[in-house]
Order: structure tokens, then sequence, then C-alpha cells
């Protein structure tokens, strides 16, 4: 039975058939995140594909903010970047539809803050992204209690709406936002911000497996994931393993763009080697 609550009279999302494929093949996902606009809007398509070829199986594209809140340095700084040279949601929605010109498999979620959203509006939004080939949307600082009109327009539209769980989240908290996700749900590894500390998964197992079932969805986690071996033990209690502010660090590095893309490339394949390995020593 598919976790991805899809309905036998409508036809799976990207997501879910990600997963679904996923579970069938006895794998663990890999999500990857970077930010749009960073260093350029023009750039960020060929670094998708650098995410897809080192073996993503979704990516998170940031939506840039002057104020993300729960980023660490390192996508504050990219947010930044983005901004300086005037990235706005219309950028990011045109670079979505660039990379759908070769990709039309890999699910893509924007990861963003609400402001973006609400001043395009949530229904205008809805329409244009899903047009775009976007899959869903994680909006940091909208919870589930504020979220009815914008999970509306998204469902309407086809696409989920992805919600954080964090670590100290009290059973009632996890039920009611697990009661608003679709897609999968993001579990953030750590109290802090992105980037900002380890992981302690051996923790917090039994909270992924806990949201896992009150969601009756895929589980990700994430915050504080940099190494294969990181990435190997989240993946050994959660659906998903989600990677950001490292990959972020090898594109503000800078440099060619076309070793910046091959560098992106080789990191995310190894973590994809340390999820896949922590599968065979199962």
């Amino acid at each position: 039975m598919s976790m991805a609550n899809t309905s036998a009279a409508t036809a799976p999302t990207r997501i879910a058939a990600r997963f679904d494929a996923l579970a069938a093949q006895g794998r663990k996902g890999l999500i990857t995140f970077i930010t749009a606009g960073d260093p350029s809007v023009a750039a960020t398509p060929a670094y998708m594909h650098a995410l897809v070829r080192g073996g993503a199986d979704i990516i998170e594209l940031g939506v840039p903010f002057s104020d993300p809140m729960a980023d660490g340095e390192v996508i504050q700084r990219a947010s930044e970047r983005a901004l300086a040279h005037g990235t706005s949601l219309d950028d990011v929605l045109a670079c979505v539809g660039e990379f759908r010109r070769e990709d039309s498999d890999t699910p893509v979620v924007l990861m963003g803050y609400l402001n973006p959203f609400e001043h395009m509006g949530a229904a205008r939004f809805a329409e244009r992204a899903a047009a775009a080939g976007v899959d869903g949307a994680l909006v940091v600082d909208l919870p589930p209690e504020e979220a009815a009109d914008f999970n509306a327009a998204l469902r309407a539209a086809g696409l989920d709406q992805v919600f954080l769980v964090a670590p100290n989240s009290p059973e009632r908290r996890i039920r009611t936002v697990c009661a608003a996700a679709s897609g999968f749900v993001y579990f953030v590894s750590v109290k802090g911000v992105t980037g900002d500390k380890a992981a302690a998964i051996d923790e917090i197992g039994q909270r992924v497996a806990m949201t896992r079932a009150f969601a009756g969805l895929p589980v990700g986690i994430g915050f504080g994931i940099r190494t294969p071996a990181a990435a190997a033990a989240a993946a050994a209690v959660a659906d998903a393993v989600i990677v950001g502010s490292a990959i972020v660090e090898i594109i503000e590095r800078g440099g060619d763009a076309a070793a910046v893309a091959a560098a992106v490339e080789a990191y995310v394949a190894s973590l994809r080697q340390g999820i896949d390995g922590e599968r065979r020593s199962r």
C-alpha cells in the first residue's frame, strides 16, 4: 500500500510516485536544496540538473527572502546574493520551467517564507506553480492553523504542502501538522537553524516513526546532515534524507559554472552512496 495518500481515482503526484518507486526498490530518498538565483537565475537550472545527476530524488528550491529565520548563515548568504540581483518568485518559477524542458520526472518543492507567496496570492501562485512544473511548497513561517486558504489553493492545483515537525514538538502538535501535510513531512533533526549543528539521529528515531504513523506519509530528516555517514544514519530511521547547507557552500565557493556543477554532482553522489550503503548493510 502506498504511503502517499493518493486515491485510486487520481494519478499519483510526482512526489508520491517517486516515494512509491523508492519503496518498491527498498531504497531511501535523497532530497537536496539550493537557493534559486544563487549565483544567478541563469545558472540555477544547470545546478538543479547536477543535483539529479548526482542522485537526488527530489529538489527543494529555495525562494530567496530577506529574513530567512529558520536558515543558518550559509543559506542566509545565498538569499542575500540572490536578492542582490533582484531574484523574484517569478524568476524562481521560470527556473523550474526551464528545468522541466529536460526533466519531467524529478519532483520540485519550493521552500521559502510566506511574504513572496502572499504577495502573489495563493490561488495565482498555485496556478502558476503548477503550470511551471512545481510539485509542492514548504512555507516555513506558515503554521497549519493559518494555512487553510493556502493549502486549499495548492490542493486545487494538484500541489502538495509540506510541513515541518520539530524534534521537541509534542504529540498533539505532530498530529495537527500531519493532518494538514501532503507529499511528505520534513522532520527537523536539531533544535536551531539549518546547518547549525550535527543531527542527533539516534535520539529521534521513535519520533520519526510517530510522525510517519500520524501522517500516513513519508518522513524526511533534514538540518545538520553533511556527510555520507550522517546521511546513512538518517536513512536508517527515515524515508528520505534532506541536505542543503553543505551544497550551498559548494556554490558559494564559486568558480567556473561547469566546475561548480561537477562539484555539486560529486558531493551529492557521495551522499547517495552513503544512503544506498546503509540499505545494503541492513
